[in-house]
């Protein structure tokens, strides 16, 4: 499939070429190459472009400055394995019942691996994937482990169940392979790789880097625990913002750089120890401290102009957005997809998101997953709605309110019924897919 959108792109560049007027316009981006980067617990406030003063992390920063920064960039869920389910298939991870950290993605969802391995692109995983149902430390994964990497669509992988930092061991599809070192620095080496052995055959690419760090417990190398002055977990961040520039200057001398698309971004956000940057909770909790992340887009062929956004965003666009900006059609699709494609706002053409965000937190027992249970939100442009137990709603304008401290629900009664009519319609479709419906077999 992939070598037809080539063909539609060369088509496109040659009618470009003799239109009139041709010079004055920009030459259409062909499907790019792919990297999304992800990190464990980093919290929205955890860099320093956004107000981090700990310590510096100064590739964050440069790739923050040449990219488009997603301010309003939301994890799907406020713990890891649901939000990695996210990103993976475009739907809320409750849909398959990743409900938290530890449950795993059920075999009949469809991955962007999958999607993009149908149109040519060759498939890497490195790092950690919890997403086979095994919690704790990082453990190494069997080849024949049924919910692997490599039963997602992934060619390649070099992953670990769970959190790693130092010294470890994971698993190359299903052989363990032991690193010393950081484990940031290790994993984007091993990309490197990849992405430099895949273009040597001419192949395009997809890597998905998934950062052990900061997770606790907090380990960092001596030289980064000295530079973040005796705090581990600011060592941590220091380790994969070294990472993150490394992965950028190799790609430019690779020659990959412009053609690459690279997504940044976290899976929750912050622990104890992190920054939400003033924002209300942490990790665990739908507030905004709990859900919104660090979020970029680097993609120098297309977005040329670096810009910072505040359209709401999330982990669950990523998979909708690249099906859409690579042409690829996926057979017999599972629906609803939560996620919308990010296309136009590359392009500075999407000013406000199209459909809320819904956000369902449920740490409870899967035999008792129902409406009235867990933590909810449903986020739109300006509103949110929040609800953290049965028929208690909260009502909040994110605009010129982030930090959620003046509750509108008293105020703005017909703001509240809209919104909860059209959450309530939201879990009523949820509940439908957890209990199978959205496959062909019906369970």
């Amino acid at each position: 499939m992939l070598h037809v959108v080539r063909a539609a792109w060369l088509a496109g560049l040659a009618l470009l070429c003799f239109s009139p007027g041709a010079l004055a316009q920009a030459e259409p981006a062909a499907p790019p190459n792919v990297i999304l980067c992800m990190t464990d617990d980093q919290g929205w406030g955890d860099v320093s472009y956004n107000g981090l003063k700990a310590i510096k992390t100064a590739n964050l920063d440069a790739m923050a400055a040449a990219s488009l920064r997603l301010d309003r960039f939301y994890a799907a869920a406020p713990v890891c394995s649901p939000t990695r389910g996210s990103v993976l298939t475009g739907r809320h991870p409750n849909r398959f019942g990743c409900f938290l950290y530890g449950h795993p993605l059920r075999t009949q969802e469809q991955t962007v691996a999958q999607a993009l391995r149908s149109a040519g692109y060759v498939t890497g995983h490195f790092g950690k994937w919890h997403l086979n149902g095994v919690s704790g430390p990082g453990k190494v994964i069997r080849a024949d482990d049924p919910l692997s990497p490599g039963a997602f669509g992934f060619d390649e992988w070099l992953s670990v169940t769970n959190y790693f930092d130092l010294d470890w061991t994971l698993s190359r599809k299903g052989t363990p392979e032991k690193f010393t070192g950081d484990g940031s620095d290790y994993i984007v080496g091993e990309a490197l790789k990849f992405t430099a052995q895949t273009a040597q055959r001419k192949k395009p690419f997809l890597a998905v880097i998934w950062f052990g760090s900061p997770h606790d417990p907090h380990r960092a190398l001596p030289d980064d625990l000295k530079t973040a002055n005796g705090s581990a977990y600011h060592g941590e961040i220091l380790a994969l913002d070294r990472a993150m520039g490394k992965l950028r200057g190799e790609l430019r001398q690779q020659g990959l750089a412009d053609d690459t698309l690279v997504w940044f971004c976290s899976d929750n956000g912050a622990t104890g120890p992190g920054s939400t940057g003033g924002l209300r909770g942490k990790k665990g909790s739908v507030w905004e401290g709990g859900v919104r992340v660090p979020g970029l887009v680097e993609w120098p062929a297309r977005i040329r102009k670096p810009f910072a956004s505040a359209v709401p965003a999330c982990t669950s666009d990523i998979y909708p957005t690249l099906l859409d900006l690579i042409g690829v059609k996926v057979a017999n699709p599972v629906q609803p997809l939560d996620g919308i494609s990010l296309q136009s706002l590359f392009d500075g053409k999407l000013t406000e998101r199209p459909q809320p965000i819904g956000f369902w937190h449920y740490p409870g027992q899967p035999a008792a997953f129902g409406k009235n249970g867990g933590q909810v939100a449903w986020t739109e442009n300006q509103y949110k709605l929040v609800r953290l137990m049965a028929d208690k709603y909260e009502l909040y304008d994110l605009k010129n309110d982030p930090n959620e401290k003046h509750d509108l629900s008293a105020e703005k009664p017909d703001e509240m019924a809209r919104m909860k009519k059209a959450l309530d319609a939201w879990q009523d479709s949820v509940l439908k897919s957890y209990r199978g419906e959205d496959y062909p077999a019906k369970k």
